[in-house]
């Protein structure tokens, strides 16, 4: 069976999840079924199937398998969306249509991505730039700067930033590999750096153990020797290290301009393992774990929305936090859903989205009642789905989500230069910490953030940035595809 065949028969269930999901809440609302479930699920096939056609035209050889994976996450938001109000699913179908149509022009018009090392610095600028206009042209939403309204719409630039980002460090680190090896053409001895770091580990999380949030002092001093200890035993010169601390600065300006600790972490993630896979240096990633920890550690104890989100990170069952806003309502509200959905869930419309006796497809509006899980349709969806379809339905997500980065990883593995293989390395990786950004917040294992959960939370901005983000991977693995069979490697 032909690549292309697998992609086709990928789609087909996807869009019977669709109906199926559509069905299972309106019995769950009305107990009757209505044309409205086939109707979307029949424009979704459609616009999949056009989506699979093109591909099968412009890409033969692509990756058969990352599109019906985006497509199945995208067919879970819609679905979750539509039993959180008909009104919002039907925006986020239309986003859907425009998200395709700009993975559509993306591959039209980008067939050979290797043309854009040539503009790498326009593209950083441009990226630079997309990061700092909510800071200038928008207003602050719980306390970061993440969006600008454009009349009805809400645009985030940052969604497309960390598209040109990625673009810029793999380009430049293709380029700069020798230089940033020192000359080496392997990995340096890492005993003493794995000792003094190592070290510096431990006592970080002794501390946080026996002392609790107090420790937070010691800890910063702690990440900081680790940090310290893994740049000066390689000894390297300014050169070797510019790179680091330049996108390291980068990830702090990011924390002070749009005070959004997620979406840096996603970027600095991003860079560290586009970093390490380009020179097998693991003191490179230890140096800069270390050094972002510092200052998003020194960012949190200085910017006041950001200090009560780890506060009610730390101790979200506080009843002062609980009850101030800003505090962990949110988080606590997440908990508790999570939970009680246990492991088959509530069913799809059945959770208790709203306080007794108020609509359930009441539109936000003033005098609407606030939902008991605060929105689930963007920060806490993933709450909403464990609530519904239980650990089971929300592992499933993650598993897509999974196996989505795999796919991605396995493109980087047969990429045919250096450029497209970091490329494809670093879309994953920004992906998969996108992901993890957002799930992390909601099961508390990090801060809350404002980062959306990838195809599935409600956003055109978030929707559009990862079809483009699709699309890049597909040329890059319809191209190493090519190479690849060329050459018996397939």
């Amino acid at each position: 069976m032909s690549g292309r065949t697998r992609e086709f028969f990928g789609l087909v269930p996807v869009s019977l999840l669709v109906t199926a999901g559509f069905t299972a809440v309106l019995i769950a609302r009305s107990d009757e079924i209505q044309t409205v479930t086939v109707t979307y699920g029949a424009v979704f096939l459609v616009a999949c199937l056009l989506g699979h056609l093109f591909i099968r035209w412009r890409l033969p050889y692509a990756d058969p398998y990352l599109f019906p994976l985006a497509a199945l996450l995208a067919a879970f938001g819609l679905v979750i969306i539509y039993r959180i109000n008909e009104d919002l699913a039907r925006q986020q179908a239309q986003w859907f249509i425009f998200g395709l149509a700009l993975f559509s022009l993306t591959i039209v018009f980008l067939r050979d991505l290797r043309a854009l090392q040539r503009y790498r610095y326009t593209i950083a600028i441009a990226g630079i730039v997309l990061l700092a206009m909510p800071r200038i042209l928008g207003e602050t939403q719980n306390g970061a700067f993440l969006a600008i309204d454009l009349g009805p719409i809400s645009f985030q630039p940052a969604e497309f930033a960390k598209l040109a980002i990625i673009i810029f460090l793999a380009s430049y680190l293709a380029d700069n590999r020798e230089v940033l090896l020192g000359g080496r053409t392997a990995a340096p001895p890492l005993s003493r750096t794995a000792a003094i770091g190592g070290a510096a580990a431990l006592v970080a999380l002794f501390l946080i153990l026996v002392l609790g949030a107090p420790a937070w002092p010691s800890v910063l001093g702690c990440v900081l020797l680790a940090a310290i200890a893994a740049i000066v035993a390689e000894r390297p010169s300014l050169k070797h290290i510019g790179p680091l601390l330049l996108v390291w600065g980068m990830a702090m300006l990011m924390l002070f301009v749009i005070r959004d600790l997620g979406s840096s972490l996603m970027f600095f993630g991003g860079f560290l393992v586009v970093l390490y896979v380009a020179t097998s240096r693991l003191s490179f990633v230890v140096a800069g774990i270390s050094l972002f920890a510092a200052g998003a550690t020194f960012f949190a104890t200085s910017v006041t929305h950001v200090q009560n989100r780890v506060s009610a990170w730390l101790d979200p069952f506080d009843q002062k936090l609980i009850d101030m806003p800003g505090g962990s309502g949110q988080l606590v509200q997440s908990f508790f859903a999570q939970s009680d959905g246990g492991l088959f869930g509530r069913g799809l419309g059945k959770s208790l989205l709203y306080p007794p006796g108020i609509e359930q497809n009441c539109t936000p509006a003033p005098g609407c009642a606030s939902p008991l899980v605060p929105l689930p349709d963007t920060d806490s969806i993933y709450a909403l789905i464990a609530n519904e379809l239980g650990l089971f339905g929300a592992v499933a997500v993650l598993l897509v989500c999974l196996l989505f980065t795999a796919r991605g990883f396995r493109i980087a593995v047969i990429a045919r230069d250096e450029f497209t293989k970091l490329l494809a390395v670093g879309l994953s990786a920004v992906f998969a910490l996108q992901v993890f950004v957002i799930v992390g917040g909601v099961t508390g294992a990090i801060p809350l953030t404002g980062v959306t959960l990838p195809f599935v939370s409600r956003g055109g901005s978030s929707l559009m940035a990862n079809f483009i983000l699709v699309a890049l991977l597909l040329i890059l693995s319809d191209g190493a595809r090519r190479a690849a069979e060329e050459k018996g490697q397939w």
